[in-house]
This record gives structure tokens, C-alpha cells and sequence, in this order.
């Protein structure tokens, strides 16, 4: 039976009881946003300002990097820490969670070139 654009799978099979069909839709559901695997990147080997984040990420708008960080924040990946002063500063940096997922980045990141390699060889 096809399903409509409103309805959810069910989960079924050993991951039903967590409300996932498998642990990759766990984390991607973490990770899943446009930006968001871009912004952990960014973030693994320093704290970085919003104002840095937005030239490291440039097709991504205000609103949205806003949003996604404020999703990774709420995920317990990123921590953000407002400096009351003028002009406002406001700095991100990986919490314990965000770090473990460093070397899954790091893999990708490398996977990433080697497909790069492949497309300009």
C-alpha cells in the first residue's frame, strides 16, 4: 500500500521500539540538514564565531545557519556561548557528542577528495 505525503512508517523489525527503522535514520537525523555536516566540520578543531561560520559557510543564509545551529545545539552536538557586550559575539564549539563524531568527518572528508580525484582524473 503506497503511503501519502502525511503518513510515517511504522518502525518494525529490531530498532521499533527506539522510533528509528535503523541507526542511520538516528543520525541522520542529527546530521541530516544542509549545513549541518559542514558546521561540525567547521567546528572540530576550534570555537568559532557566527560572524566566521557565515564566510566559512557562504551559500548558507543567516536564517538558515541560524536554524541549524540552533537544531546541532539543541541535539547536544554544538554548545553556544553568548558574550554580552556590543557589538554581540556569539561563539560555537562541539560539546562531548559533537566531538565524537570527529573521525566519522574526518573519513568523510577524505572520501570527499578521493571523489574529487576520481572527477578531475
Amino acid at each position: 500500500m503506497a503511503m501519502t505525503s502525511g503518513q510515517r512508517r511504522i518502525p518494525k523489525g529490531k530498532y521499533a521500539r527506539t522510533g528509528y527503522l535503523s541507526p542511520i535514520d538516528a543520525a541522520i537525523e542529527v546530521i541530516g540538514g544542509k549545513y549541518k555536516v559542514a558546521v561540525l566540520y567547521h567546528l572540530r578543531e576550534s570555537t568559532v564565531r557566527f560572524g566566521e561560520l557565515r564566510r566559512l559557510v557562504p551559500s548558507a543564509t543567516q536564517r538558515m545557519l541560524t536554524k541549524q545551529l540552533r537544531e546541532l545545539e539543541s541535539d547536544g552536538m554544538i554548545r553556544r556561548k553568548i558574550f554580552r557586550q556590543v557589538p554581540p559575539r556569539v561563539d560555537y564549539s562541539l560539546t562531548k557528542e559533537g566531538r565524537s563524531i570527529v573521525p566519522i568527518l574526518d573519513e568523510l572528508c577524505k572520501w570527499g577528495k578521493r571523489r574529487i580525484g576520481q572527477s578531475t582524473g
